[in-house]
């Protein structure tokens, strides 16, 4: 566990820009794109939108969107951990309270609750992981579809 918290704690303190805030709204997509200096893609899926950043660095990042024009998901994969605070907003605190009671030893960070699930894995220079709001999943829409 201690592993990988030193890990996350080193990335953060390289971290990139602010990406989308989950539960806030889609305004967020067009800044990051801005401060990235990122390539943006969009598609509309069955009851969302998709719409993935490419920063320069390589790292690829998914904002899902609800028709309510809200984020409800993210997921990343690249060389470094998005800033986690910046990313999870006012889930933020809620992430830390619940990641400290569950005990792992060199495996992916998994954090569930009834508000906030955030899966992260991987290592040095190649992270991925997803955070999603379960309460805030669109009609018809599996939390599978955020990856």
């Amino acid at each position: 566990m201690r592993t990988l918290l030193a890990t996350v704690a080193i990335a953060l303190l390289g971290a990139r820009p602010a990406w989308a805030v989950l539960g806030q709204g889609m305004s967020s997509v067009s800044s990051d794109q801005q401060r990235l200096k990122g390539r943006l893609r969009s598609a509309t899926g069955e009851g969302f939108s998709l719409h993935e950043i490419t920063a320069a660095d390589g790292t690829l990042v998914r904002e899902y969107v609800s028709p309510a024009g809200e984020v409800f998901g993210v997921s990343w994969r690249g060389p470094a951990v998005p800033d986690l605070a910046e990313l999870l907003g006012d889930y933020f605190a809620l992430f830390q309270q619940a990641s400290r009671s569950d005990v792992r030893r060199h495996r992916p960070l998994v954090v569930r609750t009834e508000r906030l699930v955030v899966e992260m894995g991987g290592h040095v220079r190649s992270f991925r992981g997803r955070a999603y709001l379960p309460e805030r999943l669109p009609v018809g829409v599996s939390a599978s579809a955020v990856r």
